[in-house]
């Protein structure tokens, strides 16, 4: 079983948004579909699917997942494979309270996750180191 790759961030005072903003670009760049929500609380989901991609490493209705949490100063950035949500910005703050946002997988799956889930944190390492400060 595998679960998430997890970054931490202190004393950086990033912009949050920007961040968040970053992220989904490069997604986007790389063809993957993304949907994010804001959760007040907890901080930014962000998802990403590819098509073909995803559907034929994991099962279809999995997506690579993205959550930022805490403040400019110290922030985490959790990366992992969780379920596709079809109204995240509606259902967020439930799976956030009710649900986990990342999903453990098989032997199988587990080579992939690693690749895909440290490529990206790599890639939201660099884009952090390029933030600009929070205001």
């Amino acid at each position: 079983m595998v679960g998430e790759t997890v970054r931490h961030y202190e004393g950086k005072s990033a912009d949050l948004n920007a961040l968040k903003s970053k992220i989904e670009e490069h997604l986007q760049q790389e063809g993957f579909r993304t949907q994010s929500s804001e959760v007040s609380s907890k901080g930014t989901i962000i998802q990403a699917q590819k098509g073909s991609f995803l559907s034929a490493a994991i099962a279809a209705d999995r997506a690579l997942t993205i959550l930022i949490e805490g403040e400019p100063n110290d922030f985490t950035v959790k990366v992992g494979i969780g379920r596709w949500l079809e109204h995240l910005g509606v259902t967020a703050a439930e799976v956030l309270l009710l649900s986990p946002l990342f999903v453990l997988v098989d032997v199988p799956e587990t080579l992939w996750n690693f690749e895909i889930e440290n490529k990206i944190a790599k890639q939201i390492d660099s884009i952090v180191e390029q933030l600009p400060m929070a205001a």
